[in-house]
């Protein structure tokens, strides 16, 4: 307690804060040993859709982020017994992709298009072939092209197109950069790392000519930088912006600003080639980190980057754990009313321990989570589906494990494909609240994809950690490449539970996925009916 008090009073620290799809989460890690986390905060969010779009008030990214600080800072003196007012470094992260387009005085141009939008999909397809590179819905570039494409109103005063995380950053410091990972989901990257792919610029500003507000792309995008690279400071108006009431000094430096993807890479130790991750959430997605280029382009996949630079083949699904958070909230309204109550945490312990009894496949039932669109599944709108039929075993056991490895059905979907390419991992790590009934939805997950699956015990903390460690990196890591930084400084000797393949869940979620891309015509057909 003392030697955290010490640290916290003299700023030896990081503080990371993740705009997630839920919550906006703060973590204060020390900057000498950024595995012990000092405190949290969270502020609680949800997209709304605007006409046909989904998106957040810009008015709530400041009310998250200032909500989400003060519960830290509260914690930091209830636990710590200190005021908070100066941080070693910060960093800030967010969902990836998505557009932020301001005009030259700053000014929002559209509400904020978010990555779960899949109105893109004529601008996606084009740039795909132009390029020779799978363009998602979501990327930025394919928001912009597709406002282009659509004569947007808003298109001739561009001045500044960025990310959330790019976004905040840029209020906080003035600064118009992006950290490389995030910057990966905006446009494509170059070989090196370390800028936009020139060739593929050049293309892009010959195809839109004089209906791009510039006389180049990345005079709109901001400028590419790499983990542990200097990323400005917290100014006088950035200080107050984050801490209403004054006691955060300004002066604090900050990390490159990253999204979740790579700050999840960052939080499960995954940035060397023949490692990947998964990260659960709102959206789920994994990323592989390559030994060498992908032979053919597919849409499944994105090529992406870690914090660092280095080449990523990313399966990236819009829906993730939410449609099982509402079966679980379901139970616990059950409970309620019957006059015994549990806890969140009691709820998903229990269906989560109830669901290792089900069988392997399940039992014939079938759970599509698509809340929203789903392009590795072929599916422009989203409907989520619980199907079974009259010779299912339709029991809680099987319907719980219906759902878990629902939340895995798509990326499985996009994981076979990647395999098709002979993308060979070692392990793969896990993290996000999904994992956090030990030795569950890691088992199914083992299983889902044939491989092991490690979790460490800052799994739970997600990207906010991650981003805090990114943070760390920037003041305590210099000149260490990020691996060795990682490897050396954050996880030497940190406890990792990993859960390897059973054969009859092999097998039985194999089943249940010939069974679950069988039925994706019901979910259609839904789409088509309601």
């Amino acid at each position: 307690m003392a030697d955290a008090r010490e640290q916290i009073e003299a700023g030896r620290t990081a503080l990371g804060i993740e705009f997630g799809s839920t919550r906006i989460k703060a973590c204060l890690v020390s900057s000498a040993d950024p595995a012990t986390v000092l405190a949290v905060g969270t502020f609680d969010w949800e997209n709304s859709l605007d006409g046909k779009l989904w998106t957040y008030p810009i008015a709530e990214v400041w009310e998250g982020l200032q909500g989400a600080y003060a519960d830290l800072a509260h914690n930091v003196e209830t636990t710590h017994g200190v005021t908070l007012t100066t941080i070693g470094a910060i960093g800030i992260s967010a969902m990836m992709h998505g557009y932020l387009a301001f005009d030259k005085n700053d000014e929002l141009l559209v509400p904020f298009r978010t990555w779960r939008n899949t109105n893109t999909g004529v601008a996606a397809a084009e740039l795909s072939e132009l390029f020779g590179v799978n363009i998602p819905l979501r990327w930025s570039i394919a928001h912009l092209h597709q406002a282009i494409v659509d004569s947007e109103p808003h298109v001739p005063t561009i001045d500044f197109v960025t990310t959330l995380a790019g976004y905040v950053h840029w209020q906080l410091t003035g600064q118009k950069v992006l950290g490389v990972g995030d910057a990966s989901g905006m446009f494509p990257i170059a070989a090196s790392g370390d800028s936009y792919d020139a060739q593929l610029v050049a293309q892009y500003n010959e195809l839109a000519g004089d209906r791009l507000p510039a006389a180049s792309l990345t005079d709109l995008f901001p400028k590419v930088l790499g983990a542990g690279q200097a990323a400005g400071a917290l100014t006088r108006d950035g200080a107050r912006l984050h801490d209403p009431t004054g006691a955060l000094q300004a002066g604090i430096p900050l990390c490159p600003a990253e999204g979740d993807a790579g700050t999840g890479m960052v939080a499960t130790n995954s940035v060397e080639p023949r490692t990947g991750n998964v990260s659960a959430g709102t959206s789920i997605f994994a990323m592989a980190v390559l030994e060498h280029p992908l032979e053919n382009q597919h849409h499944e996949l994105d090529l992406v980057t870690t914090p660092a630079g280095d080449p990523v083949a990313m399966v990236h699904c819009n829906n993730g754990a939410s449609e099982l958070d509402a079966w679980v909230r379901l139970f616990i309204r059950f409970a309620e009313a019957a006059g015994s109550p549990v806890t969140p945490d009691a709820a998903f312990e229990t269906l989560f321990r109830e669901a290792l009894g089900g069988a392997a496949d399940a039992g014939g039932l079938l759970a599509y989570n698509h809340l929203a669109g789903e392009p590795v599944a072929g599916m422009e709108e989203g409907r989520p589906v619980f199907v079974r039929t009259t010779g299912s075993d339709f029991t809680l056991a099987n319907t719980m494990r219906s759902h878990i490895y629902g939340v895995f059905g798509t990326l499985a979907l996009g994981m076979r494909v990647l395999d098709s390419e002979g993308v060979k991992l070692d392990r793969m790590y896990a993290h996000g609240g999904l994992f956090r009934t030990a030795g569950v939805a890691q088992r199914f997950l083992a299983g889902a994809l044939g491989t092991s699956v490690a979790v460490a015990e800052t799994a739970s903390e997600g990207g906010a950690w991650g981003i805090a460690v990114l943070a760390a990196y920037l003041d305590s890591g210099a000149g260490e490449p990020l691996s060795e930084y990682l490897a050396g400084s954050v996880f030497a000797g940190a406890p990792v539970t990993v859960a390897d393949p059973v054969k009859d869940d092999v097998e039985g979620f194999a089943s249940y996925l010939d069974h679950y891309h069988n039925g994706l015509a019901v979910v259609a057909a839904a789409v088509e009916s309601v």
